[in-house]
């Protein structure tokens, strides 16, 4: 299946949280997104005829009103690209859609593999190599996503708010509510 977004959830729920995230894309105004378990436990795939940042943010927004909606998500983050899991592909990747940095603005790169022997470092030195940007880990402008899953890899340059924490935004909105 072709996937623009990526959720995560607990090994047991996929099913749940497969329909929850089907429910969510339709209630923030795609009408026909297509969602399906991943072969890797715990990864629930998406294609939401939206673009994927704006479905994150969109997603985020609807969240505030009906939080119980998102129960069974841990997080879900937009895939502008896949390529084949090969170093130079993803570089050449990352550096097609990081012209939207500019000039004094920081970046930080977030990688998660699975169903891969290649070491984190392998792949973040050269990307990092590529951008001349300085690196904020902590208060970023964008994000470079690097998602490595087996034989292909998904990439997306974004705003933080591109990707939705589920849990940690579900509890910032229970605080808030006291």
């Amino acid at each position: 299946m072709d996937y623009n977004i990526l959720a995560t959830t607990e090994k047991i729920t996929m099913s749940a949280a497969s329909s929850q995230l089907w429910m969510n894309l339709r209630a923030i105004g795609d009408p026909e997104p297509k969602v399906s378990r991943s072969r890797i436990k715990g990864i629930v795939m998406a294609q939401t005829t939206l673009d994927p940042i704006e479905a994150i943010i969109k997603l985020r927004e609807h969240m505030e009103s009906e939080v119980e909606r998102y129960d069974r998500l841990f997080r879900v983050f937009p895939i502008v690209a896949r390529v084949p899991t090969e170093i130079e592909t993803i570089v050449e990747e990352v550096q097609r859609q990081a012209g939207v940095i500019e000039e004094g603005q920081k970046f930080r790169i977030t990688l998660e593999k699975r169903e891969t022997d290649i070491r984190s470092l392998e792949i973040i030195e050269p990307v990092a190599a590529v951008i001349a940007r300085d690196v904020d880990l902590k208060n970023p402008d964008w994000v470079i996503l690097i998602e490595v899953m087996g034989k292909m890899t998904g990439v997306s340059v974004m705003p933080p708010e591109g990707m939705l924490n589920v849990q940690k935004e579900r509890y910032a909105l229970s605080t808030k509510a006291k």
